[in-house]
C-alpha cells in the first residue's frame, strides 16, 4: 500500500541518519539493503541477516500455533530468495573457522506448550520451517566448520543446539545458537518463569533459558567459543550487580553446548 511504502521510507532514513553505518547503505525510498557480511581474518564471519523486510507474511498471525500448512509451505521463506542464495554461496566459501548467523529472531524450534502438541511462535523461523531446512542444511552440506547464531527479540536468555530438521530425532546437531535476552524491558525478571521452564522441559535441545536483563559476552579463539551469560540482579533500581550467570563453551568442529561455569 502507498502508506505504508512511505512510513517504511521515512522509517529507513531516520534509521541510516541516526546508525553508526556507512554512507553505501543510505536507502532508497522504501528499500535498504541492511544484509551484508564482515570478516575477522580467518578467525570469525559475521552474516548479518534482514528477516523482516523480505519475507512472506507470518503464518496464522504473528503468535504461537501448531505448526501449519502455511508454516510448512515449501515456498515461503523469512529471508526472500536473493538474500538466501546470498547466504548459501557465502557458506561455500568456507572462509573462516567460526561462521555466524546474526539477525533478528531465534532460528531453533522453540516448542512453547507444555504436554504432547508442539505449539511454536509464528514470527521465528518456526514459522519459515522451509527456509530453516534450506539454510541450516545448506551449511552442513557446504562444510561450513562451525555454524553459531547469535539472535534476540525473545526478552530471554536461551542456548540451543542447532538442527535442519526438528522432525527428525535422529539427525544430527549442525549448529548452535545463543539468543540474548533484553537490556532492561522486562524489569527484574527472574531466574526461570512458567515459559523458560516450560521451553527447557519440551525441546531437549535448548540447554539454557533465564529470564532476566543482561547481555552476552563472548570470547571466540580458533579452539572455543565461550559465551557468558550476564544477568542483572535488578534494573528497577539503580546499582544492581551483575553477574555471569552461566559460562557455556562450544569446541572447535562439534557443536554441542558444554557448561563450563557460572553460578
Amino acid at each position: 500500500r502507498p502508506e505504508f511504502l512511505v512510513r517504511r521510507a521515512n522509517a529507513f532514513r531516520a534509521w541510516w541518519e541516526h546508525m553508526p553505518v556507512r554512507m553505501t547503505q543510505s536507502p532508497t525510498g522504501p528499500d535498504l539493503q541492511l544484509y551484508r557480511r564482515f570478516q575477522y581474518g580467518d578467525l570469525v564471519r559475521f552474516n548479518l541477516l534482514d528477516t523482516r523486510q523480505y519475507r512472506d507474511d507470518q503464518a496464522a498471525g504473528d503468535g504461537a500455533d501448531p505448526p501449519n500448512p502455511g508454516s510448512l509451505d515449501p515456498n515461503r521463506t523469512i529471508t526472500g530468495a536473493e538474500q538466501e542464495r546470498w547466504l548459501l554461496d557465502g557458506f561455500a566459501e568456507r572462509s573462516a573457522r567460526w561462521e555466524v548467523l546474526a539477525h533478528q529472531t531465534a532460528i531453533a524450534q522453540l516448542d512453547t506448550r507444555a504436554g504432547a502438541e508442539v505449539v511454536v511462535p509464528m514470527d521465528t523461523w518456526d514459522g519459515y520451517v522451509a527456509s530453516r531446512q534450506r539454510v541450516l542444511g545448506g551449511a552442513r552440506e557446504r562444510g561450513v566448520r562451525n555454524l553459531v547464531s547469535i539472535a534476540g527479540d525473545l526478552h530471554r536468555s536461551v542456548a540451543s543446539e542447532l538442527k535442519a530438521d526438528y522432525a527428525d530425532e535422529a539427525g544430527p546437531v549442525v549448529g548452535t545458537e545463543f539468543v540474548g535476552t533484553s537490556i532492561s524491558s522486562g524489569r527484574d525478571g527472574m531466574d526461570n518463569d512458567p515459559g523458560g521452564l516450560t521451553i527447557l522441559a519440551e525441546n531437549p535441545h535448548v540447554k539454557y533459558s533465564n529470564f532476566q536483563r543482561g547481555y552476552v559476552r563472548v570470547e571466540v579463539t580458533p579452539e572455543q567459543w565461550v559465551a557468558d551469560y550476564r544477568v542483572a540482579d535488578r534494573v528497577t533500581v539503580p546499582d544492581g550487580t551483575v553477574t555471569t550467570r552461566t559460562r557455556l563453551a562450544v569446541a572447535d568442529g562439534d557443536p554441542s553446548i558444554n557448561v563450563v561455569g557460572g553460578q
